[in-house]
């Protein structure tokens, strides 16, 4: 048996949650990785929410600021 034939790794994919080897065509291994992504989105979007929230907030108080510095 050559050294080509003893290394040779069949296609797949790996896990975007725990890195696991799979077959081709899935993204997720299992039914708790699914809720680990959906949790991880779930928050990212709370997070960018309040992000945007925040810099809102921030220019009025810049804009409340400068027109009340004026008179």
């Amino acid at each position: 048996m050559s050294s080509r034939e003893k290394s040779f790794i069949p296609p797949h994919t790996h896990c975007r949650v725990c890195g696991k080897s799979m077959p081709l065509g899935r993204e997720l291994c299992s039914n708790e990785c699914r809720e680990k992504e959906s949790k991880a989105q779930r928050k990212s979007k709370r997070m960018g929410r309040l992000y945007l929230v925040f810099l809102v907030i921030l220019i009025v108080a810049m804009l409340i600021f400068t027109f009340a510095g004026q008179r």
